[in-house]
């Protein structure tokens, strides 16, 4: 039997970063989504969902705002242990607290312990996608697919790949890279709603003849996507500089192994060059924009409305655990004050989008993930505008759903979390 959740719904009928924020949202103030076998039926007023269904079990939920459930275009499970370590920047924190952390997910045990931590800490977040970095360990790509196959999450991972600058429990080569990569994108990608992505951790850490092997194994399994980092501090940028002094710049090291365009992601992405922005919107590859990790580890900031002026495809993620919170709401906050900084704060509807349908499109799932379509999974949150009394005497006071929501999503955390959908089945 079809289920009805009724609330109040936000849905987009266009990029709000293309057109005003407030016209490219529909907001039913009495809404409902109807929901059969896991997928979305229909969405909008209450009234015209229902007598699609009359005889629909439904959920209500009053005044709660439904959203799609959110996605984390860019985050490491393998860090959740040590997330929040203090007082590193990028590389001093990598051989300080990550790769001490990584190399136990030599063991499969502690991989599947980690994997089940971080996605039922994203769920009580209201996260029901990620994309994630693994280590070196096919264990710990299996630990993670396996964990979301039995909450029946879409998710996107790969094993992160390093032959160079890394300790030797770390390091792999060139064949072992593509091979194992190539035995774990047979066994888990397309499996349910598993995605499979190609992942180099970043130029560093990977040599010429590694990023050509995963260039040549991406080129041979167009439908995975390919993850990696660039251009996050600036003198990680004069490393990679003085590692390739042949590459016209960051991006190059990974475009002449054809390491870019449609289902590309690059987290970070803040000391970028004009032509590799053009190259980037031109290919389109996707940025992902990762605040709260961006401040913690002191990476500087992220031009969020230039980059989408000029037409750059861009996601949002926690980037656990150099990102200090798992909840995407806080991230969301964190990214309107990195705009405010940089003269252009994001518009709540702006934010919202971002942490939905931009990052689903980021990782070309947009047809699965990320908005109330027709069709699209039934993966939602719904959100308690009043979770808190310091919320609450602030939203009463709005006149718009847009001021209603801002306070839930600069102060707003786990709380806020009224209840979790995935594939149609309520989690919370």
């Amino acid at each position: 039997m079809p289920d009805l959740v009724s609330g109040q719904l936000l849905r987009f009928t266009a990029d709000p970063f293309a057109v005003p924020p407030e016209e490219a949202a529909i907001h039913d103030a009495h809404g409902a989504v109807l929901i059969d076998d896991g997928r979305i039926v229909a969405a909008g007023p209450v009234d015209e969902v229902r007598a699609q269904s009359p005889a629909a079990a439904e959920t209500a939920l009053g005044d709660a705002l439904i959203l799609p459930g959110f996605v984390d275009a860019h985050m490491h499970y393998p860090q959740t242990g040590m997330i929040a370590s203090w007082g590193k920047r990028l590389i001093d924190w990598l051989n300080t607290y990550t790769f001490p952390e990584e190399a136990k997910f030599a063991d499969p045990a502690y991989a599947r312990q980690q994997a089940e931590t971080t996605l039922d800490l994203a769920l009580a977040n209201g996260t029901t996608t990620l994309a994630s970095f693994c280590t070196i360990h096919e264990a710990s790509v299996d630990a993670f697919f396996e964990a979301a196959e039995a909450r029946r999450m879409a998710v996107m991972a790969g094993r992160t790949c390093m032959d160079r600058n890394a300790p030797d429990s770390l390091r792999d080569t060139a064949q072992t890279a593509h091979d194992e990569s190539a035995a774990l994108l047979a066994r888990w990608h397309g499996r349910g709603r598993a995605r499979y992505a190609i992942t180099p951790r970043f130029t560093p850490t990977s040599t010429p003849e590694q990023l050509e092997a995963l260039g040549a194994l991406w080129a041979a399994n167009p439908s995975c996507a390919m993850q990696t980092h660039l251009s996050e501090q600036v003198d990680e940028i004069e490393w990679v500089k003085s590692l390739e002094p042949g590459a016209r710049d960051y991006l190059d090291t990974y475009e002449r192994f054809g390491l870019i365009g449609p289902g590309a992601l690059f987290g970070h992405g803040i000391h970028l060059e004009q032509r590799e922005r053009d190259r980037l919107r031109d290919s389109g590859s996707g940025i992902v924009h990762c605040p709260t990790s961006n401040t913690f580890i002191g990476s500087g900031l992220f031009r969020m409305a230039q980059a989408k002026a000029e037409g750059l495809t861009v996601g949002l993620a926690t980037d656990t655990g150099g990102g200090s919170s798992f909840s995407m709401l806080r991230t969301m906050a964190a990214a309107y004050e990195i705009g405010q900084l940089t003269g252009a704060p994001p518009h709540p509807y702006q934010l919202l989008w971002l942490a939905t349908e931009g990052s689903a499109r980021a990782m070309r799932m947009e047809d699965e993930i990320g908005t109330l379509a027709p069709g699209s999974a039934a993966d939602l949150v719904a959100l308690d505008l009043a979770s808190t009394p310091a919320i609450a005497q602030r939203s009463v006071r709005a006149d718009s759903l847009w001021e209603a929501v801002f306070p839930t999503i600069m102060m707003g955390d786990d709380r806020a979390v009224r209840a979790v959908w995935v594939a149609g089945d309520r989690l919370a």
